[in-house]
């Protein structure tokens, strides 16, 4: 993300030198610049003073570089590697030390407030103190310049800030000291602190008709005085009152955000673009939010890594999945949400889930298992047919993964894996029946699909949905460092068309690491949100289907005056629910905030105190959507359970088990009808960027009290519908099961005898299908038999009694069911 800077002449000349290995051989440096030949010291720097995400991942090979400075006298100095030395800019990240290599005390350090991703921090420092700098290698272990410059300290105008409450309040001049930081680089600012006695909804404007026609700047930080600030807010030109000289534009300020109680908030106008004196207004609005959490600590999830919430034994409830080393802990949801803690040791060596973890039942067992994505390859972990051990398989292929998923490509009813590619097109393996893997590269294996096929990757998030509701999936990609985002249209035919530019969403520049997607104003198709992780702000695109013709229509970017252009948080994970379950999707993103949909295509920001996003799901079968999110302080993982308090909206939650279909019903469309209209929701695995969520579909109503209909669009083209279901519960869908026997798409084979006690025939209709197996699911969608003898009698009398649905699969991968009953 990029910063202004204001950087200090140097004047000393570039000091070739490498630091060395640890804090104890840190070497001595002095003003001037510096050379960092690689990040490869064997001292990791912690605590981590700049920890927005996290410690260096294992399988990086955590390395640090150590230098220390000891000041000549009382300076303000800058440290940065957003120097021209750095062309194009390097992603790196620093902290800062006092104290002693056995008690290190952060002082400043700094990720990504530099131009292209690089670091930059400033901070007083006192003379004869020892100050310990050291590079890490969270996102490079490449070589760099970095300049450390002096300067004279000016009085922190924190110290002499105004104290002020609610009211106006009149700005003489500004004329103060200011310090520079992401949200504010003028020379001279007027500095106010304001402390809240309670929680609500703060406004701060100078949108005053007696401002009118001038030029404010607002800037709002939070830290201790003297010391480290956070920048909160900053607004430009957010007033609405015109300058009365015929500009149509106001320069006035107006900014609205939560505060909390007995913190200390710094309010700071400066002079960026005038000196004048104004008038400002302080008021303060009660906080209502659409839901309302509980948060609970559960200490014994001790996951090192992402985190997932999935039902993992089958029983339909939503179970919590961690992941350290070797070692899957379930937390299996019971009664009332209780939960009971599993360890399941896992034998060998597997690639940790430092950039994503997905699940789904990949072996069609009836229990899910995961997809653990690394920066240098993926492990799946497979249960067995009891869910009671997990076996570990590695493939091998090198993929700096990003988000991974679970999805059918080739709808042959067996779950594949994608993942995207940060440096290399994008990957996938096809899952051959057998639960065996086949590896591709889209553009470079023979016969691969075109799922992302720019060289340098830049792939962080795929998202798989049905965006032109022609019953298959589509692939969306998020793209970060330049390339656009891209829409692929699956025509159903294995081939993949990149539509990008047809559908308009080709915008540049664009920063994304996820978005959301979801059919955000209830009109049947699915919109889009890119989100913003920098550089650029959310874009919000509406899906303009037309299904009576043959054109591609393109999305219209409707972003202004949506509610998404006022949100000026970034972050990597955004993800689309219905939170407050009243029948409008939700966005979920950066900012400690949720964006309620209002209607209309309009959300509010409603902000959610140390709440982040995670992985999402309904830990206590409330209806309502959960949150678990890790929370790191000093490079510790604290993991959060935030519960949502039922409000007074109902909802239904629908669990699909594929027959014909993959066992998860991923990529199933939903569609529900009631005096609402229409909503609809696709099975996805893998949403945002990181996280693992629920398998399970949402659905808010609102005050609703009836739902005319459910329809469930399988993958393999079955539908089922329901009629006039009942609120608040869960309905537990089977593939195929409101069908008749006569109902299923048995024009190419037929079965004999049905009902039947020994064994089954099965007779083919169409003499130029051959088949290639067959298999038996019973009614909860687990696999009971399988056989590649399909010319011969299958035998079915240990079958308890019962229905059951007979699958067969021809030479081209297609699918056939028929029901049949046991007797």
């Amino acid at each position: 993300m990029k910063r202004n800077l204001l950087l200090f002449s140097l004047l000393v000349s570039l000091q070739f030198v490498n630091a060395q290995q640890t804090c104890d051989t840190a070497l001595p440096i002095t003003a001037g610049i510096h050379l960092v030949n690689a990040v490869d010291g064997s001292q990791v720097p912690q605590p981590l003073c700049e920890d927005q995400y996290g410690q260096v991942p294992s399988e990086d090979n955590p390395a640090g570089k150590w230098y220390t400075y000891t000041p000549t006298g009382n300076f303000t100095v800058t440290v940065t590697s957003d120097i021209a030395a750095n062309t194009p800019r390097r992603d790196t990240r620093f902290h800062v030390y006092s104290g002693n290599c056995s008690n290190l005390i952060c002082v400043s350090g700094d990720d990504d407030n530099g131009s292209g991703l690089s670091s930059t921090a400033s901070f007083d420092v006192a003379q004869g103190t020892i100050y310990y700098i050291a590079w890490d290698n969270r996102w490079t272990s490449n070589g760099f310049s970095f300049s450390l410059s002096e300067a004279p300290i000016v009085p922190n105008p924190c110290l002499t800030a105004t104290p002020v409450t609610t009211g106006i309040t009149t700005v003489a001049s500004i004329n103060g000291n200011n310090i520079i930081t992401s949200c504010s680089n003028a020379s001279a600012a007027k500095w106010y602190s304001y402390t809240a006695n309670g929680n609500s909804n703060l406004t701060i404007t100078s949108d005053l008709p007696q401002n009118i026609c001038k030029d404010t700047k607002l800037s709002v930080y939070t830290g201790n005085c003297p010391g480290v600030f956070t920048c909160v807010t900053s607004d430009d030109n957010s007033g609405t009152i015109q300058c009365n000289n015929g500009n149509t534009n106001s320069f006035l300020s107006k900014k609205t955000f939560e505060v909390q109680s007995g913190v200390t908030y710094y309010i700071v106008w400066d002079n960026q673009w005038s000196s004048e004196g104004f008038d400002f207004q302080i008021t303060e609005q009660a906080i209502v939010r659409p839901v309302n959490y509980n948060t609970q600590l559960v200490s014994t999830i001790n996951s090192s890594y992402d985190t997932c919430i999935v039902d993992m034994n089958g029983d339909n409830l939503d179970d919590i999945v961690g992941v350290s080393g070797n070692n899957l802990k379930i937390h299996y949801q019971g009664a009332n949400g209780n939960l009971s803690i599993v360890n399941f040791p896992i034998t060998g060596t597997s690639k940790m889930p430092s950039w994503s973890i997905v699940a789904g039942d990949y072996n069609k067992d009836g229990f899910n298992d995961l997809v653990l994505g690394a920066g240098n390859g993926l492990s799946l972990w497979k249960s067995n047919t009891t869910g009671t051990e997990y076996t570990s398989v590695t493939p091998g292929e090198y993929i700096f993964c990003q988000r991974t998923n679970f999805v059918d490509l080739n709808n042959d009813g067996n779950l594949d894996i994608f993942s995207c590619h940060d440096i290399d097109p994008n990957v996938y393996y096809l899952n051959d029946g057998n639960a065996g893997l086949q590896y591709f590269q889209s553009g470079i294996s023979p016969g691969a699909y075109m799922l992302g096929i720019t060289e340098g990757g830049g792939n962080y998030a795929s998202l798989w949905t049905d965006y032109d509701n022609d019953g298959d999936v589509d692939l969306f990609i998020s793209k970060c460092s330049g390339p656009p985002s891209e829409l692929h249209r699956n025509d159903g035919n294995g081939i993949f068309t990149d539509i990008s530019a047809i559908a308009e969403i080709d915008v540049t520049p664009v920063q994304s690491w996820s978005s959301a997607v979801a059919d955000f104003d209830n009109d049947g198709d699915m919109d889009i949100v890119i989100g913003s992780n920098g550089s650029t702000g959310h874009m919000f695109f509406r899906n303009d289907l037309d299904k009576t013709n043959n054109v591609e229509e393109p999305f219209a970017n409707i972003t202004l005056g949506s509610g998404l252009d006022l949100d000026p948080s970034d972050n990597r994970d955004y993800i689309a629910y219905d939170f407050d379950n009243d029948g409008l999707v939700d966005i979920m993103g950066g900012g400690n905030k949720i964006l309620f949909n209002k209607g209309d295509n309009v959300f509010e920001s409603v902000s959610y105190p140390q709440i982040n996003v995670g992985a999402i799901g309904d830990l206590n079968n409330d209806g309502f959507l959960d949150i678990l999110d890790i929370v790191v302080l000093n490079n510790q993982r604290f993991p959060y359970v935030r519960y949502a308090i039922p409000n007074e909206n109902n909802w239904l939650k629908i669990t699909t088990k594929g027959i014909a279909s993959n066992s998860n019903g991923i990529g199933a469309r939903i569609e529900i009808y009631g005096a609402w209209g229409k909503q609809i929701r696709d099975v996805r695995s893998g949403e945002g960027f990181e996280f693992g969520s629920t398998l399970n579909t949402h659905f808010g109503l609102g005050t609703a009290t009836e739902i005319d209909q459910v329809v469930v669009k399988w993958p393999s083209g079955t539908v089922d519908t329901f009629e006039n279901v009942a609120i608040n519960q869960t309905l537990n869908v089977v593939e195929g099961a409101t069908l008749s026997n006569q109902n299923f798409n048995n024009g190419v084979f037929a079965i004999y005898p049905n009902p039947v006690k020994e064994t089954i025939n099965i007779q083919l209709k169409d003499n130029t299908i051959t088949l290639n197996n067959a298999q038996i699911f019973d009614i909860n969608g687990k696999r009971v038999i399988s056989t590649n003898n399909v010319d011969q009698p299958i035998n079915v009398s240990q079958l308890a009694n019962g229905s059951y649905i007979l699958v067969v699969t021809d030479s081209d991968t297609k699918s056939y069911s028929q029901k049949f009953i046991k007797e």
